[in-house]
């Protein structure tokens, strides 16, 4: 759903007034002449979230109190029906951008203090409580007072933006308000590991899968810093049906830009959202914004009209020098910005598409379990197609995608996902689900700055690798492969001369591979989650005499260990916390969280985006309600992103 947000005006007063009445109990709201001082007050700022694109709709608001040193939120509402889908996230969120870009001190706040899911939520941001105030709203109803320090390294002489190049001595700006550090020092320095404030510009010489360059925005967004590149815009440079599908939207821009030139193919360097191209400053700036990447060229080629033929990323070696001189103008206004646009795709449409791959070995699902989704999306009153890689040109006649074939970054499932997102289908899996789900070097990053316990692990980098690295393991250890999936690219060695020749073969693949502690249990925990609720639990167990669930060298029946699925409610709730906290790191899609339990100890392998979900298997204990809970979950998302009624959960 996309969000937009503005400062409030005298005709929302009715708005207010409902959302008031609808979101909090009677001792906690205002009544309608507060609710105007603070439309007119030159002490208070209300804003006003609203969905859609053209005929925009109110959905929540925030409330705030101005002081000289602080910002207070005085409150944040957001209606029923539009609840826990991420309004509040997207209000707060502003709050904190306000409150950073006018250098104040600290945000406050009060929530009631019997709130508990609240005050998590809010300590989950980094709020901190500081005193009970009792009888706060009435008699009987206390407050809990917390604050959001803002430290001055948010705001004053810190290098905020990072420039990560292969080499500094290539960088040619001068004056440029960002600190220039090599792909060496940001993988390996703790310093940028932990600091989620950062803005992280990727300008390393090749994006290619597992290059240097891919890692950069990869470990960026594990470690919850803004990176431009991100990997999904890396990603979409690939497919030039995603382009255009993304594209489509200012085609009319495009063709106004272009309506001079005459030759029939054309091209344009687009450097910070820049060009130096007379009459397409505006165009550059519109592409900048869907596709945010540092330096890119453009090729367009005109058939009746103009399309965008592809887009290449640049590196800085590709640029001559007398546009250097350019590039560093644009470089120095773009790093002086205070806040960075971030692209938004517009989303809408109706129908199910299910991709399945009749070809494929080991699918995420077999036929019976197909034929249950498609009996639970009838009952549901959706209509349903299975298609497979070969119609993407169909995708726009359908509402929903949800993916049925085992997913891959660097295949059509990732692109499909992405032209499903873009046509404004609402995807499961979606594309950020399958890059997050897809890299280990990703998921361990993003688990340890969480404080998440994964098996001790050491990621080892290419160039920078040496066979003394290996002296101090614990052996046994297990080398696996970045993307590796159904235990295929996994691999245990036993001593250091096996390590080496794994590694300088893995190597061939990948720039980085991971290196992990043996930890051997009898049986792995598969908690499968929706919409970061969990919907089974299963016990997968090792294959005979091997110490995975899949052996893929042994005979054909004994490929796979014994599974056996439990009631959620039997699962230890130390296991099912942990389960829940890794999937909602990843999102709020259809996730299989893989967890050991070892000395009382819980450990997550990973989180799988398309899990499997297989008739007798997974849905042993709730048999046809699983479907339909899954079902269910893909039928309110078209119900937002429609917004053909009001969206309540079931019970």
């Amino acid at each position: 759903m996309t969000l937009h947000i503005r400062k409030s005006s005298p005709e929302d007063l009715v708005f207010l007034e409902k959302l008031e009445k609808e979101s909090f109990p009677d001792y906690q709201q205002n009544n309608r002449r507060s609710l105007a001082l603070s439309l007119s007050s030159p002490f208070q700022e209300v804003w006003i979230a609203e969905k859609g694109k053209s005929a925009r709709q109110p959905v929540g608001a925030m409330v705030l109190h101005l002081h000289k040193k602080s910002l207070r939120i005085y409150s944040i509402a957001t209606l029923p029906e539009f609840q826990n889908i991420g309004v509040g996230r997207f209000l707060l969120n502003h709050a904190l951008n306000l409150a950073t870009s006018r250098k104040q001190e600290k945000l406050t706040l009060e929530a009631d203090a019997s709130n508990g899911k609240l005050l998590e939520w809010y300590q989950q941001w980094g709020f901190k409580p500081v005193k009970t105030v009792k009888d706060y709203y009435a008699e009987g109803y206390d407050c809990q007072k917390l604050e959001f320090p803002l430290p001055a390294s948010l705001y004053q002489n810190r290098m905020k933006n990072v420039i990560v190049v292969n080499q500094p001595r290539t960088w040619h700006f001068t004056d440029v308000n960002a600190k220039i550090i090599s792909v060496k020092e940001y993988i390996g320095n703790a310093e940028y590991h932990a600091d989620n404030s950062l803005r992280v510009f990727n300008l390393c010489s090749s994006y290619q899968y597992q290059s240097y360059g891919y890692y950069v925005s990869l470990l960026a967004s594990a470690r919850g810093q803004r990176v431009i590149p991100n990997v999904t815009t890396i990603r979409d440079f690939s497919s030039t049906g995603v382009i255009r599908s993304i594209t489509t939207e200012i085609n009319e821009l495009l063709q106004t830009a272009l309506r001079h030139v005459k030759e029939k193919d054309f091209s344009i360097n687009v450097y910070f959202g820049h060009t130096n191209v007379r009459g397409m400053k505006k165009m550059a700036l519109q592409l900048y914004q869907l596709f945010e990447t540092p330096l890119f060229r453009v090729h367009f080629t005109r058939n009746g009209e103009w399309m965008i033929k592809k887009i290449q990323p640049l590196s800085l070696s590709k640029i001559s020098e007398d546009e250097l001189l350019v590039v560093n103008d644009f470089a120095r206004e773009y790093f002086d910005k205070k806040r960075f646009n971030k692209s938004r795709l517009t989303a809408y449409k109706y129908d199910l598409a299910i991709l399945v791959n009749p070809q494929e070995t080991t699918p995420p699902s077999c036929n019976t379990a197909l034929k249950m989704f498609k009996q639970a999306a009838n009952r549901k009153g959706i209509y349903t197609e299975f298609i497979t890689k070969k119609d993407f040109d169909k995708i726009n006649e359908f509402d929903a995608l949800f993916i049925r074939e085992t997913t891959s970054v660097n295949d059509h499932t990732y692109e499909l996902s992405r032209l499903a997102y873009a046509e404004g289908l609402v995807v499961i899996d979606d594309p950020w689900s399958i890059l997050r789900c897809s890299n280990k070097i990703y998921q361990n990053e993003l688990f340890r700055n969480n404080k998440i316990l994964t098996p001790q692990t050491t990621v080892f980098t290419k160039n920078l690798f040496q066979s003394s690295d290996l002296e101090g393991l614990s052996y046994p250890v297990v080398i696996k492969q970045p993307d590796s999936a159904f235990s295929l690219g996994i691999i245990k060695v036993d001593n250091m001369a096996e390590a080496l020749q794994v590694l300088n073969n893995l190597f061939k693949k990948s720039d980085m591979v991971i290196c992990q502690e043996f930890t051997y249990s009898e049986f792995d925990w598969r908690i499968g989650i929706i919409d970061n609720t969990p919907l089974f639990a299963c016990k997968y167990y090792m294959t005979k005499d091997h110490w995975q669930i899949y052996n893929w060298q042994g005979e054909a029946e004994e490929q796979s260990g014994d599974s056996e699925t439990l009631p959620v409610s039997e699962v230890p709730a130390h296991v099912l916390e942990t389960a829940l906290k890794a999937a909602a790191l990843i999102g709020d899609g259809l996730y299989g969280v893989d967890l050991k339990e070892i000395d009382g100890k819980v450990y997550v392998m990973e989180v799988n985006d398309n899990p499997n979900i297989d008739f007798g298997i997974e849905d042993d204990v709730l048999k046809e309600k699983l479907y339909d809970l899954i079902i269910e979950s893909i039928h309110n998302r078209i119900e937002i992103s429609k917004n053909l009624k009001r969206y309540v959960t079931g019970k």
